[in-house]
């Protein structure tokens, strides 16, 4: 059943993807890049509103209003060269696979899907329209737990005082932040379900300042870029002692082996992702 490399979900659903953020250290816009110049797919040569099945949404800030560009809605595959599928058209641009939306009715068997890895669902540029089509999708489906992560967690607060935010014990609604002085974007939480997913980490934790998540996620960043910061044992260990005086379960990627060791590795899931419950 394990169907992604993201060793804290089963598998992974990309109805939406792309992200405006910008990390540096984001291993998503490395992998839609590589994909895209492998399928040498090329979509900003042509036009999308003279092919098939593309239509063009203009993206705003959805507390400003202001213009951010062109996002992609795809009804189907978008095919290029002897008609292969190409994974990331748009590169790392916002883009809507509206043909993705029945995979987890597809999907029998219960799961954690990470939905979304390839996005940021909850981007000040996501349309509410997607973010809605998405969540119908999770609601009919409700044999799978389903897991949000965003660095706007302010878009749960948003929605959620529209009526737009489901409340149901199978979605987890997450948030990542890398530094100590992020950890009040998680103040903004408003659902049943919450967690932190701190990746990469980029420096000590050694307080969580009175937030006290239902789970927490800790990985180290990947990659070879120029400035990455590779974490001390000694911030694990004092991250790891902080769970466990509030109680919280802790998972910890592999990215973290080089640094722990595996004798030292915890993944613990909290009650509602633990398998068989």
């Amino acid at each position: 059943m394990k169907e992604t490399k993201i060793e804290w979900c089963d598998s992974t659903w990309n109805p939406v993807t792309g992200c405006l953020n910008d990390c540096p250290y984001c291993y998503a816009r490395r992998i839609a890049e590589r994909f895209a110049l492998r399928d040498s797919a090329h979509f900003d040569r042509y036009k999308p509103e003279e092919m098939r099945g593309v239509y063009l949404w203009n993206l705003s800030d959805s507390d400003t209003g202001e213009a951010l560009g062109l996002g992609v809605e795809f009804t189907e595959p978008y095919l290029y060269e002897k008609g292969r599928a190409s994974a990331y058209p748009t590169r790392f641009n916002p883009a809507f696979y509206r043909y993705r939306l029945k995979q987890p009715k597809v999907w029998r068997e219960p799961k954690n899907i990470f939905v979304c890895s390839m996005a940021d669902l909850f981007g000040a540029w996501v349309p509410d329209e997607w973010i809605e089509e998405v969540f119908k999708v999770c609601e009919d489906a409700p044999q799978h737990n389903y897991l949000f992560l965003t660095k706007n967690p302010a878009r749960y607060i948003q929605l959620a005082k529209n009526d737009k935010l489901p409340d149901k014990s199978n979605m987890w609604y997450g948030t990542t932040i890398t530094t100590t002085e992020q950890i009040f974007f998680y103040s903004t939480q408003t659902n049943k379900h919450s967690f932190i997913s701190i990746e990469p980490i980029m420096e000590d934790f050694t307080s969580l300042n009175g937030i006290s998540p239902e789970w927490l996620i800790v990985g180290a960043e990947t990659g070879n870029r120029k400035d990455k910061i590779i974490p001390k044992k000694e911030w694990i260990d004092n991250l790891a002692k902080e769970c466990d005086k509030h109680g919280i379960p802790l998972f910890m990627k592999d990215s973290l082996i080089p640094i722990v060791g595996e004798e030292n590795m915890r993944r613990e899931f909290p009650k509602g992702l633990r398998k068989g419950e």
